[in-house]
């Protein structure tokens, strides 16, 4: 696996040259990274935000090798639309970075129809309209990347259990994915990535603060490298990256007892799980299954 350099900015110069990458949501924040980092690796870009102004003004940013094309993925139709403008204009997709997605925060119980509706159909029903339509564009070609983005919230974070849900729901869509795609010469990986953002902004605890998050443009080269050949070895994974650190987070595993048997009751599985699984019971909560340099 390849980590970034010392100073967290490894040239991306030409790793992309040529392919045609769509980024989702990439009118502000890390979609806009993900999109002027493409461009700047030598891909065409096709640029997607629900905002049509935020979307130009990132294709504009990228130059003349990048098109804005505004809609709302969470349509199954401005999904289409998007893939297929891509694949008009620039006679392939090549590249997926499916990053658009809403935040909700708050306790579960404050949580009401509208703002679930809302988020599972941008964060989940959007990645899985755009990736379907640009999986039927790359198996016919047996080559394409998509790159999903989720977050650590899957793992439990205070006042986040909704979004952590779309993004588990995302991260298993992943692994999905990549069985499906197994030997089409489509991979499908994802990114959870640590930015300051104005998503972040929006949500904050008092042990976590935005500002001690990386910009942007320094997650980016992570995207990339996601979607060009230096990656060629990933597939169904997802990689973490906060600006200083590089991990891979592992699918969930079954822990099993060593024991078969045909007669359980609830004292004997009681009893079971006591004496050899209570000591791998895995933790629950903000940064369980990853080291606090990932956090």
């Amino acid at each position: 696996m390849n980590t970034p350099s010392a100073n967290n900015t490894p040239s991306v110069a030409g790793s992309l040259q040529g392919r045609a990458i769509v980024v989702t949501g990439a009118g502000t924040g890390l979609g806009r990274a993900y999109a002027i980092a493409a461009g700047a690796a030598g891909a065409r870009v096709l640029v997607n935000d629900i905002d049509a102004e935020a979307a130009q003004a990132t294709a504009t940013s990228i130059g003349d090798a990048a098109i804005a094309v505004a809609g709302s993925v969470s349509s199954w139709d401005d999904a289409a639309r998007v893939i297929g403008a891509c694949v008009e204009s620039f006679g392939a997709i090549d590249g997926l970075v499916n990053n658009a997605g809403v935040l909700h925060a708050g306790p579960a119980w404050e949580d009401n129809e509208t703002a679930i509706r809302r988020i599972v159909e941008v964060n989940v029903l959007g990645t899985m309209f755009c990736g379907v339509h640009a999986l039927r564009a790359m198996i016919p070609r047996g080559s394409g990347s998509i790159v999903n983005i989720v977050s650590g919230a899957m793992l439990g974070i205070p006042h986040l259990s909704t979004y952590g849900a779309t993004k588990g729901a995302i991260a298993s869509l992943t692994w999905g994915w990549a069985v499906d795609t197994e030997g089409t010469g489509v991979r499908v990986n994802a990114l959870s990535p640590v930015a300051r953002t104005e998503m972040v902004n929006a949500w904050s605890l008092s042990d976590r603060t935005n500002d001690n998050n990386p910009d942007p443009d320094v997650i980016a080269p992570a995207a990339v490298y996601l979607l060009g050949d230096q990656s060629s070895g990933l597939h169904g994974q997802i990689l973490r990256f906060n600006g200083r650190v590089v991990g891979l987070l592992s699918p969930p595993r079954v822990e099993v007892t060593s024991g078969e048997r045909a007669d359980w009751t609830v004292d004997g599985i009681a009893s079971a799980v006591d004496a050899e699984l209570a000591d791998r019971l895995p933790g629950i909560g903000r940064g369980a299954a990853m080291p606090n340099s990932l956090i």
